[in-house]
């Protein structure tokens, strides 16, 4: 049985990722593909404990009272979902020939985690050392979005989560538009997505149709 394809769907916050993979596995199962839709944080033990992280609801007692984990400690907390992610799902899945579309991979940890680090570059290199042993993914689609427009989004979803910060988000923004320079030995296709749900799940599927040949 061949392998299954691996595709993520990155972007910053209110990029539109999570509609996406599902609108793209949607189409893919009219084709009569086997799909599964999966994300990062993932639904594991340790998934759980960052969607706290994340929302504001698991914090860590220091001497400055109350606070968030570092950029360190959530870079490593990620690093072990996506491990554990990978073995219980991912791998398994593409071992039987189906297809997994991922909502976030370690491209986020690499693009989130440095950029809230003073030395972006060092922790760049950091990052992309404690995740050498993910699977790398055979496609990469990055949702290019203005910093305008994800705020707006951000704004209409509702709820504040940690990495909701404006300037950060900007550089993220930054950060993303230039992804392929960070993973020069991986297959990254950047689409925009500022048109319709629909204008933007179309031009998503020629790439996945392109990579699968």
């Amino acid at each position: 049985m061949p392998q299954g394809l691996f595709i993520v769907i990155e972007g910053v916050d209110g990029a539109g990722t999570t509609t996406q993979v599902a609108a793209v596995a949607n189409a893919l199962r009219q084709r009569r593909w086997a799909v599964r839709e999966t994300r990062e944080p993932s639904t594991g033990p340790v998934g759980a404990l960052l969607r706290l992280c994340l929302s504001g609801r698991l914090v860590s007692p220091g001497q400055l009272g109350m606070r968030a984990p570092n950029w360190r400690t959530m870079a490593l907390m990620f690093a072990a979902d996506r491990m554990d992610h990978i073995e219980a799902e991912i791998d398994p899945l593409l071992e039987e020939g189906v297809c997994v579309i991922s909502d976030r991979y370690y491209h986020s940890s690499v693009a989130y985690q440095s950029r809230s680090a003073s030395d972006t570059d060092a922790a760049i290199a950091w990052i992309r050392s404690i995740n050498a042993q993910a699977r790398k993914p055979d496609l990469t689609l990055v949702l290019d979005v203005p910093a305008d427009q994800a705020r707006a989004r951000r704004k209409q979803r509702g709820g504040v989560e940690l990495y909701d910060d404006d300037a950060l988000q900007e550089r993220l923004v930054e950060f993303y538009a230039q992804l392929e320079q960070h993973f020069p030995d991986e297959k990254v296709v950047h689409v925009p997505g500022t048109g319709s749900i629909e204008q933007i799940t179309s031009a998503l599927l020629s790439h996945v149709d392109a990579c699968r040949g």
